[in-house]
């Protein structure tokens, strides 16, 4: 049974495809065809368009014409947050991560006009493959299961293993403090967007920035590294593309590869919803690797250390995805959230919070 059906949310049914673009989100397709067929090679309309029902945060649709489909991602309307929603990141970590032979789209173009749909955006290729939007993996055998976590985790080693400076990213971030800084941020938006107090979070708040950990090397960091965030090679266990780079930057790749790793520990949501979670399942029955294994194989194939500073970097990751998801709670009470599901992820800022605040306790707070 997956997280979904044990909770009566299925993730994969609830996030998979596309649907009819809302009305606050609609775009006038003539007038973005007339821009493709300029700005990206071989594009021919007519164009329809339609929205992908999975994301929480930058607005992504469907673009099909008679001759290819495209993806296409804007920066959503509305009032936003500070610093959120960089699409013109995205597209630079995309183009610059692909030229240096890591799986993503290739980028066509990035168009920062608001004339043409109502706010900036970029277009990709459409990357063919599987999304798995339950960590369980529900319907897969055993081997497919183990070797896709095996390729999820080579790959994110691969990222962390990519100089900035030699894939032109050098100048993507500031890098060092990094988790400072991330603290400092959150810690920021969670109060732009805060709706009911959460003691554990001001406990958090308080707390974190003293107890910051030795940073690792400067890296390029995903920041929302997960399974559902991968396309899989149809019939291999292969990680086609990486997809939601919105939060990439330059920073420390432990506090990313422990980020990804929080679906080991994650609390269900308290209706089934919310984010994927390993918890309550058999792991080894599924032939999935128990998180101390996961872990060793990072280590082995990065050099970083992971292991001894796991409890701060839960807490750490755990109350920045406890402020993102109150950041979307905000969108739903200003009414420019993007996905239908986005309440579902208000109702688990709590218990995420408190788990934050259990690993903190674990640290020594």
């Amino acid at each position: 049974m997956s997280s979904g059906e044990a909770g009566g949310f299925d993730r994969q049914q609830a996030f998979s495809g596309t649907q009819e673009v809302p009305d606050a989100l609609a775009i006038d397709t003539g007038r973005l065809a007339d821009f493709l067929s300029g700005a990206v090679r071989g594009f021919a309309g007519p164009l329809g368009a339609s929205q992908f029902k999975g994301g929480q945060s930058n607005p992504t649709y469907l673009l099909e014409t008679p001759g290819a489909s495209y993806v296409l991602r804007r920066k959503p309307p509305g009032r936003l947050l500070p610093s959120a929603h960089a699409i013109d990141r995205e597209y630079r970590v995309m183009k610059a991560l692909g030229e240096a032979g890591f799986p993503v789209p290739r980028v066509h173009c990035l168009c920062e006009d608001e004339a043409v749909i109502g706010t900036s955006f970029y277009v990709m290729d459409k990357v063919e493959g599987r999304i798995f939007w339950d960590p369980s993996m529900p319907g897969e055998d055993r081997a497919t299961r183990a070797a896709v976590y095996g390729e999820m985790n080579a790959t994110l080693a691969h990222l962390h293993g990519i100089e900035p400076a030699a894939a032109g990213l050098g100048d993507f971030g500031k890098g060092e403090g990094y988790v400072a800084r991330q603290i400092a941020r959150w810690s920021k938006q969670y109060r732009a967007s805060e709706i009911g107090r959460i003691a554990e979070m001001d406990r958090l708040i308080d707390w974190l920035p003293t107890r910051l950990p030795q940073a690792g090397p400067v890296r390029v960091v995903h920041g929302d590294f997960r399974l559902d965030n991968l396309i899989v090679t149809p019939g291999r266990a292969e990680v086609a593309a990486v997809l939601d780079w919105e939060l990439s930057t330059l920073g420390d790749p432990v506090a990313d590869f422990t980020y990804h790793c929080m679906q080991w520990v994650m609390p269900e949501g308290p209706d089934g919803g919310g984010i994927g979670t390993l918890k309550g399942h058999d792991i080894e029955a599924l032939g999935l690797p128990l998180l101390a294994g996961y872990i060793a194989a990072y280590e082995r194939a990065t050099g970083f250390s992971v292991a001894e500073d796991l409890d701060f970097f839960f807490a750490y990751n755990f109350f920045r995805i406890a402020a993102i998801l109150q950041g979307i709670a905000g969108r739903v009470r200003d009414g420019t959230a993007t996905n239908a599901n986005a309440a579902v992820m208000e109702r688990q800022v709590r218990p995420l919070a408190e788990t934050a605040w259990a690993f903190a306790r674990r640290a020594g707070a």
